[in-house]
């Protein structure tokens, strides 16, 4: 499905700002609504962050990050035109602090140097195992101990909880269910030890 058209920054440093939606193939907006909830609840959480989205898509749930405060944003995509896309839509906001890379979003987590406070997580429905993923990213080090991570999927899938990990907020809006979660802060591998599994 297309979704051509554009989608707003709801608060920040780039507040009310609409950002083009390219047209392209799986394209699917999170709602104003769910973003507005979903920054409600990361509000404590943004100034400074370090903010990875795996599966960038428009672009927005980053973008918003990076207006409200957050230090550093990946948006990864594997699309090349969405991906170059975002990339000038980053220059066009002057956003120094969003890298955009073009690429599978798990690949590229699994083999990061770094440690992410925030995590989006919105890929296209039903072609991933968001528990499993999840579960490998806390294994290589790739969050925080306090990490935040945002999952959204279709209100009927099956549970994306790892075992051990905290839910701590869901919510539904239509066809969409959304939770905030938490890694079990005592697993966390630094990234110099995950770099050797």
């Amino acid at each position: 499905m297309r979704h051509p058209g554009r989608v707003r920054i709801i608060a920040g440093r780039w507040r009310r700002r609409l950002l083009p939606i390219p047209d392209a193939q799986d394209l699917r907006p999170t709602p104003d609504r769910v973003r507005e909830t979903l920054f409600n609840w990361l509000a404590a959480e943004l100034p400074g962050a370090r903010c990875l989205d795996l599966f960038a898509g428009t672009g927005v749930l980053g973008f918003e990050a990076a207006s409200r405060g957050a230090s550093r944003v990946v948006l990864v995509e594997r699309d090349q035109r969405v991906a170059a896309h975002l990339v000038q839509l980053a220059a066009s906001l002057g956003a120094e602090q969003v890298q955009v890379v073009c690429g599978d979003g798990p690949t590229w987590a699994l083999s990061a140097r770094e440690r992410f406070d925030v995590l989006f997580v919105d890929p296209p429905y039903a072609r991933i195992d968001v528990a499993a993923l999840l579960a490998r990213l806390e294994q290589r080090g790739v969050l925080a101990a306090h990490a935040r991570v945002y999952v959204e999927g279709p209100a009927d899938a099956a549970g994306v909880l790892p075992p051990s990990w905290q839910c701590l907020r869901e919510q539904r809006a239509g066809r969409v269910r959304y939770h905030l979660l938490a890694p079990p802060k005592a697993s966390a591998i630094p990234p110099e030890a995950a770099g050797s599994l």
